[in-house]
């Protein structure tokens, strides 16, 4: 009777298999779809970009990427947009760490409050926070300038980094802090021997996600620059974009060298981002 049973079973287990794994490919494939997309159209000529609704180019115009390169200075722009990148993801690290071991291990007065105003500020959505960030940025005299850029970058990323890596802190057993006293350690030895070591899965997960949310900025960057020679690279994209024409194979040669990039990177950390993400959501 238990045969039986498994028998009947088996297929019916095979058949949801199968659906799960249909739907999961569908949705990869309307994914990709738009980056294929920008792929072909940019390796189309103009006429063909215009008025062709095909995948496969007739004419693979490869020349595309080096023209958009040298028409739009992308040299300069991408180069703008590593430095805050770099700057803006070093920055998120340092605090964000600092502040959520803090959060989840020091003896802090108020800490709950000031952690749940941290977190509420989330709840604010970015763009209505850009005219008092200006008006400040401003008063600093700051505006227009790669500081002032950058500083509303970092401050904007750290609610969500330290509300991640608080959760992981807290799930490490208090024995390693316990042991690590013993031999004499104090609290930052503790947090930079013991705690950044343990949680590399965590605020690798973060690094990833700041370093994708500044390299796509745009809004900011139109907002804080008026200098072309400090703009980052979504922004030089405009090049391409007239007021009465837009080129639209150069616009996906200059966006498909402003994704290769974070593809790279998520391609090469696609485990650590895998790993950070189910093991903070276990943990958490």
């Amino acid at each position: 009777m238990a045969d039986h049973t498994l028998r009947v079973n088996q297929p019916g287990k095979r058949s949801g298999a199968w659906l799960r794994e249909a739907v999961l490919l569908l949705a990869a494939l309307l994914t990709l779809f738009p980056l294929l997309w920008m792929f072909s159209t940019a390796l189309k000529g103009t006429q063909e970009a215009f008025i062709g609704h095909h995948l496969i180019p007739k004419v693979w115009r490869f020349d595309n990427f080096s023209t958009a390169w040298q028409q739009a200075n992308f040299a300069l722009y991408f180069l703008n947009s590593t430095l805050y990148t770099v700057a803006v993801v070093a920055g998120v690290w340092a605090v964000a760490t600092l502040g959520a071991y803090g959060f989840a291990r020091l003896a802090i007065p108020g800490k709950t409050l000031i952690f749940y105003i941290l977190i509420g500020s989330l709840m604010i959505p970015i763009p209505g926070s850009f005219i008092p960030l200006y008006l400040m940025m401003n008063k600093l005299h700051l505006t227009g300038t790669r500081l002032g850029y950058i500083l509303p970058m970092i401050a904007s990323g750290l609610a969500t980094a330290i509300f991640i890596l608080k959760s992981f802190f807290e799930s490490i057993p208090k024995e390693f802090e316990e042991a690590a006293r013993l031999d004499g350690c104090g609290k930052f030895q503790i947090f930079a021997r013991i705690m950044l070591p343990l949680s590399q899965p965590a605020w690798l997960t973060v690094l990833i996600f700041t370093a994708l949310a500044t390299w796509n900025d745009y809004l900011w960057a139109v907002i804080m620059f008026s200098q072309k020679e400090r703009m980052p690279i979504q922004v030089g994209l405009r090049v391409f974009q007239g007021q009465y024409f837009t080129r639209y194979e150069m616009l996906m040669a200059g966006t498909a060298i402003a994704a290769i990039p974070m593809i790279l990177l998520f391609v090469f950390f696609q485990r650590n981002i895998i790993s950070g993400v189910t093991t903070g959501g276990i943990k958490g």
